[in-house]
């Protein structure tokens, strides 16, 4: 009975963070409203709500919401929707939709998405991106698609092959916009836009975490007078994240998080850190110590990336070790907690990360691991979600006595940003000799 009433109250908390827009009062295709009743959906998300009748309406779109709100459901109910009831206006088999993601990961979680949403609209949906699947990918285009997604590189890849057109695309999607242009593919998405319809004769849906100048240039530009949209929350990490911080020394890092985990004994855990290298030791010290953890960075091949997000999604694999490549975008339900083995240096980046759990109005923890070398980022984190991140009270009594040290761990695991205050680039301090500074604890 108590696993029962913990449940019931999972879902009590997660539908208070619906509006009270339902979906039948929207007027989607039937067949869109019957699979959004066989997932259980009932009502809209906040961004839903404020998106979906005016694109309904045939109305361009620039949309920002906090991660984790159901902007990829209002985008793809949309274009199908579109799909469902306009004619084909390109030749038949070519791409009618055309999304775009940052991430391999990200245009995957678009198309699983989509494949559930679609599921019995007859629409054929492709996914594309680079690390594998180049001949199945291609082979799937030339059989006919109606939506086409993927990563800015392998998409103009196949479009520069002639494997498909670009001249009858009714709807583009951007996903994660300002991802973007941190990753550099801006020039990339003009060169495809540039070659389809003119903006006023297709429908355009931008989606971002921040509408900065830069993307809403890019909007202004390419698309046909975009509705600007923005739900801000009232805070800016998500409420039901429980936030703390743990100061330490480098060499107590692992120990540590040993510790954590086994005073937590969380369900599913993400653990950040920013280097590959890092994710590695981290790693090899928790299998030392008996967790199971698996790393998703960008040297692991894409086969194996998407085995691990599978596993870790079913619960198969209870710890995840992450480089920033999975920060973004991706929904994978019920993560309890998320661990910063390393503070990010980027701000935004810690937001993130740790919207990676409370998801869809559940609860989860985010437990930052505050050292040396990373301190630096604090005083930016905080100011830039507002609040100072609580301490843990007693974080002496988390370290373990009985710690297995892993046989293999690079000596240099932080990847030594320089100070912010602009001193020498050595994480002990810019002393000479490079020892560590005299707190392991600094003041804040």
């Amino acid at each position: 009975m108590q696993a029962l009433s913990e449940a019931e109250s999972r879902d009590s908390a997660r539908q208070k963070h619906l509006s009270s827009t339902a979906f039948d009062s929207l007027p989607l295709h039937e067949t869109l409203k019957s699979s959004l009743a066989a997932m259980g959906y009932t009502h809209c998300t906040p961004i839903q709500a404020e998106t979906l009748p005016l694109a309904l309406a045939g109305k361009d779109l620039a949309g920002q919401a906090q991660t984790g709100t159901g902007k990829t459901a209002a985008f793809l109910l949309a274009t199908m929707h579109h799909l469902l009831t306009q004619p084909r206006v390109g030749e038949p088999g070519q791409p009618r939709a055309y999304i775009l993601a940052p991430t391999r990961e990200l245009a995957l979680q678009i198309y699983n998405d989509a494949v559930q949403l679609g599921a019995h609209t007859g629409l054929k949906m492709t996914a594309v991106y680079g690390g594998t699947g180049y001949d199945a990918q291609k082979t799937a285009i030339a059989d006919g698609v109606d939506i086409l997604i993927g990563t800015p590189g392998r998409m103009i890849d196949f479009f520069k092959q002639g494997i498909y057109k670009l001249n009858g695309i009714e709807v583009l999607v951007l996903d994660e916009a300002d991802r973007m242009f941190d990753l550099g593919f801006i020039a990339d998405i003009r060169f495809l836009m540039r070659r389809m319809p003119r903006p006023g004769s297709r429908i355009n849906y931008l989606f971002s975490a921040t509408l900065s100048h830069r993307v809403l240039e890019l909007a202004y530009e390419h698309m046909n007078s975009p509705t600007r949209i923005e739900i801000q929350p009232e805070q800016v990490t998500a409420e039901r994240v429980r936030q703390s911080l743990i100061h330490v020394a480098n060499e107590d890092k692992l120990p540590m998080l040993v510790g954590l985990m086994r005073h937590h004994a969380p369900i599913r855990t993400l653990v950040f850190v920013n280097t590959k290298r890092g994710a590695e030791d981290v790693e090899a010290a928790l299998k030392a110590n008996g967790f199971n953890a698996g790393v998703l960075s960008g040297d692991v091949p894409q086969n194996k990336r998407e085995r691990l997000l599978a596993e870790f999604k079913l619960g198969e694999l209870p710890v995840l070790v992450a480089t920033d490549v999975a920060a973004r975008g991706l929904h994978i339900p019920e993560v309890s907690h998320v661990i910063n083995f390393d503070l990010p240096q980027d701000s935004e980046d810690y937001v993130h990360r740790i919207g990676r759990t409370a998801r869809a109005g559940a609860s989860g923890d985010a437990i930052s691991l505050c050292c040396e070398t990373w301190v630096y980022s604090l005083p930016d984190i905080e100011k830039a979600i507002g609040m100072r991140i609580p301490q843990s009270l007693n974080p002496d009594e988390l370290m373990p006595q009985d710690y297995i040290k892993p046989k293999h761990v690079h000596r240099d695991r932080s990847g030594a940003p320089p100070r912010r205050n602009g001193g020498g680039g050595r994480p002990g301090g810019g002393r000479p000799g490079g020892g560590r500074p005299r707190s392991t604890r600094p003041t804040r």
